[in-house]
């Protein structure tokens, strides 16, 4: 069940905000010019805001999602899929399965074997599933899902939040439980705009993953 939580908004936003930032800012302006919004939902936003908002609106060319392929599906989804984006975990075994390398959100890479000896204490990771890599942040058209994975070493309940930020601000919870170690999830893209994904166990929160959606430009 999907709830939607609007008390301590601006906190929750503040706190999203302050992890993310460099994510989409670090990387190159995929719109490269000359795509006009079909509308303008910007008038009432401060002009950060309003810049981002527009940004977001802007279809955009099928090159833009070249450099992130390897990490989305284009296949149609199952109704189930549509009335919860993202799926309930599966114990996910990564014997034989670990990548090749990680990226997190401000583009920084590391080898999984530098990743993984990171760990000096449990901590809950968040991270999008490529062929060869994790990454972090992921630019995707509209429809097309991802591969979610989670890592929770002690397992356990708590709820997974999706923040989208389209023309308002929209956050969506959902209860989810944990066995130890990884866990799959499957997340459906079905709106355009910037997706802030995270999950909280134990009362300790994952990282977000970032997943900028867009629609695609004809031509």
């Amino acid at each position: 069940m999907i709830m939607r939580y609007n008390m301590g908004l601006e906190a929750l936003l503040i706190l999203v905000v302050c992890l993310t930032m460099g994510t989409a800012l670090g990387n190159d302006d995929y719109l490269g010019g000359g795509y006009v919004a079909t509308l303008d939902r910007t008038s009432a936003f401060e002009p950060g805001i309003a810049g981002m908002v527009k940004w977001l609106d802007m279809p955009v060319p099928g090159s833009t999602f070249i450099p992130y392929r390897q990490y989305y599906v284009t296949a149609a989804p199952t109704a189930s899929v549509i009335s919860q984006p993202v799926s309930s975990p599966v114990q996910y075994n990564i014997t034989g399965r670990t990548p090749n390398g990680v990226i997190f959100g401000n583009g920084q890479a590391q080898t999984y074997s530098t990743y993984a000896s990171s760990f000096s204490m449990p901590r809950n990771d968040l991270w999008i599933a490529g062929l060869g890599n994790w990454t972090q942040y992921a630019v995707i058209p509209v429809g097309a899902s991802v591969q979610l994975l989670a890592n929770v070493p002690s397992g356990g309940s708590g709820s997974f939040y999706k923040v989208v930020q389209t023309g308002s601000l929209n956050i969506n919870y959902q209860a989810i439980s944990f066995n130890p170690g990884y866990s799959s999830m499957t997340f459906w893209a079905g709106q355009t705009g910037r997706h802030m994904l995270y999950f909280v166990i134990n009362n300790m929160p994952s990282n977000v993953v970032v997943v900028d959606v867009f629609s695609q430009a004809p031509g």
